[in-house]
């Protein structure tokens, strides 16, 4: 009988062959652990040793953050202490891009809390493209005390982004000295490349014209910093150290807001500019270039639309016709004329010649007008300053010729720039011979030397040029340069710093008499009955010096008659005026400029009278910062 196994895929046990195979694998483990606990130590020792500073600043970093300080801009006053730029207080919507993922996502959501618009939206990503990612940049200015309130309850769900306190440039009188004190607007890349970008890691604003481009370093201060304790969402817990910003310096100009208010006033609704300079120091006392604009908007951040319609306004509110309005100075170059010919010793400057009212050229069949169709008959160098014979002119410019005309205008100024502190201004043009062969290639004519002597041509001159000219002829020759700054006052450094007069040089005149007979002859246009400017006479107890002058926009036939009032606004002539008083001793020079205002002596003379009798008298009542007040001060 034969006995089957009922478990026949049982495997008997082997324990010394399982023995073997535990010990292997045990040490096996015991090695791997081993160099695992000795690769563990290894970089330990690096990281706590070798590595240690490295990763602490990393630590650092992540717990402590460095801010830059925003310094306090230095304020700009008048010549009597009238505020004409401060800093007010706001709130702004901020972020750092390091924390940015995606903008348009971030800027949607945040849209729904604050008002954001598509300019801001543009500016933002503009700023962000060229930011440093550890900065703050503006998403929304200027934020309204319920909209500070409502992101602030979301703060927790935007880390980076959060609302700071900042001063913003403020303008109070707007308009009145937008064209002066200029305004600031965003840093762009193209102020990147000239500024010191590390004192200006915590500024957005820049200035960008007048005064607060001109003086940018000393209004700007200098950047702090502060060491900061953040938590994981980077809201700051504590402030560990604090190096204060520099506040800038204030400016105080001799502007006279006063003065500016009844110059812009007595403008009117005309365009054109009024210059006033004190001759004895060179201070320019008031500067009005109309139209104008408000330069807050600027200040605010000025959208897309509004700044396509002051750029593309006819009337350019934007230019600075004081700077660089270039005007035909016409007949108010005639002193200056009449003075070359005394010094150079033209016959017809101690002479007289006959005016039947107009100048031919020897062999030449042009007819060279006069204002006065009937002429003037027998005139010296006296008569026609005081009635402005263009004749008279012709006759002395033609004797003169252009190279001594040219060569002794240049020491007036003409042609060539003032030097204000503001920076860029216009050369204006002062024709030569040379000049006109390198420019057209073309020789110099006898009758462009008579159309320059009554100032017309090619001649050209800014309203500053010819207020620095008639400053220098009231100084008998001593030409200073204008200058808009008066002092600077460090408060932080306990500093005061004065601008005194920039002397430009002395013009040298071989008889000292010559000054007394342009000023008489200036001083007879204003008080003497046949003078151009006569009528400005009448209520005044002081003496002016003035020249009127009328120049032509366009070319009239040689036969036709020039009617004011059938000629379009845009293409009547402009009206000039030039003047110093007391006359005895000048305290104020002025030039009036008004575009297509017609006659000299109807239009620009009145308003230089208003602006010195304002002045030499004084206000009836303090002047005070409101503009409304000022305008009608300015108004009476």
């Amino acid at each position: 009988m034969l006995l089957i196994n009922a478990r026949p895929n049982v495997l008997l046990k082997d324990p010394a062959r399982e023995t073997v195979l535990f010990r292997g694998r045990a040490i096996a483990a015991a090695v791997i652990f081993l160099a695992l606990t000795v690769m563990l130590g290894v970089r330990m020792v690096q990281l706590q040793v070798f590595e240690h500073t490295h990763f602490r600043t990393l630590s650092e970093n992540n717990r402590v953050k460095v801010l830059p300080v925003v310094p306090t801009r230095g304020l700009i006053y008048d010549r009597n202490g009238v505020v004409l730029a401060q800093n007010v207080p706001t709130y702004s919507l901020e972020a750092v891009p390091d924390s940015i993922k995606n903008a348009d996502q971030l800027l949607a959501e945040l849209g729904q809390l604050v008002a954001i618009s598509e300019s801001d939206i543009g500016r933002f990503k503009r700023i962000l493209k060229s930011a440093h990612r550890f900065n703050y940049i503006p998403i929304r200015l200027r934020l309204t005390d319920e909209e500070v309130a409502r992101f602030a309850v979301v703060r927790h769900r935007y880390p980076g982004v959060d609302v700071h306190a900042r001063l913003s440039r403020d303008y109070p009188l707007g308009a009145l000295l937008a064209h002066v004190v200029g305004y600031m607007g965003r840093i762009t890349e193209k102020d990147l490349e000239k500024i010191d970008q590390t004192n200006y890691r915590a500024s957005s604003h820049i200035g960008k014209t007048g005064v607060e481009r001109a003086y940018e370093e000393v209004l700007h201060g200098g950047v702090g910093y502060e060491h900061v304790e953040t938590n994981a969402q980077g809201r700051v817990l504590r402030t560990l150290l604090r190096q204060d910003a520099t506040p800038g310096a204030d400016l105080y100009l001799s502007i006279d807001v006063g003065l500016q208010a009844t110059a812009e006033a007595a403008l009117g609704d005309e365009i054109g500019a009024i210059v006033a300079i004190n001759p004895r120091t060179g201070g320019v006392l008031a500067m009005v270039s109309t139209p104008s604009f408000d330069p807050n908007l600027f200040a605010q951040g000025i959208d897309p639309e509004s700044f396509k319609a002051l750029n593309t306004s006819l009337e350019r509110p934007l230019f600075n016709r004081v700077l660089y309005g270039r005007y035909p100075p016409g007949s108010t170059v005639k002193p200056f004329v009449g003075l070359a010919g005394l010094e150079y010793g033209a016959k017809l400057a101690n002479g007289k010649t006959w005016c039947p009212g107009f100048y031919q050229l020897k062999n030449q069949q042009h007819r060279y007008r006069d204002w006065k169709r009937s002429g003037h008959g027998s005139v010296d160098l006296h008569r026609s300053v005081v009635e402005s014979c263009d004749v008279y002119f012709y006759e002395l410019a033609l004797e003169l010729g252009i190279d001594r005309m040219h060569d002794f205008l240049g020491l007036f100024g003409f042609g060539a720039p003032t030097g204000i502190d503001l920076g860029t201004e216009s050369r204006g043009l002062l024709p030569s011979r040379g000049w006109k062969r390198n420019k057209y290639n073309k020789p110099w004519y006898p009758g462009e030397t008579l159309i320059t002597g009554i100032g017309q041509g090619f001649t050209l001159a800014t309203p500053l040029q010819l207020a620095a000219a008639t400053a220098t002829l009231a100084n008998r020759g001593l030409r200073l340069q204008p200058q808009l700054v008066e002092r600077m006052v460090d408060i932080a450094a306990g500093r005061e710093h004065v601008n005194a007069p920039r002397i430009v040089g002395q013009i040298e005149i071989s008889n000292a008499k010559h000054w007394d007979v342009v000023s008489k002859s200036m001083i007879d246009v204003v008080h003497s009955k046949a003078g151009t400017a006569k009528k400005i006479a009448e209520g005044i107890d002081f003496r002016i010096a003035g020249k009127t002058g009328t120049a032509q926009v366009f070319g009239i036939a040689q036969d036709a008659e020039y009617d004011e009032a059938k000629i379009r606004k845009k293409l009547r002539d402009h009206a000039l005026f030039v003047a110093f008083a007391p006359a005895e001793r000048p305290r104020i020079a002025v030039t009036v400029v008004v575009e297509n205002g017609g006659s000299g002596s109807a239009t620009a003379a009145p308003i230089a009278s208003t602006v010195m009798q304002r002045f030499l008298r004084g206000p009836a009542d303090p002047v005070t910062a409101p503009r409304s007040k000022l305008v009608a001060l300015g108004a009476q």
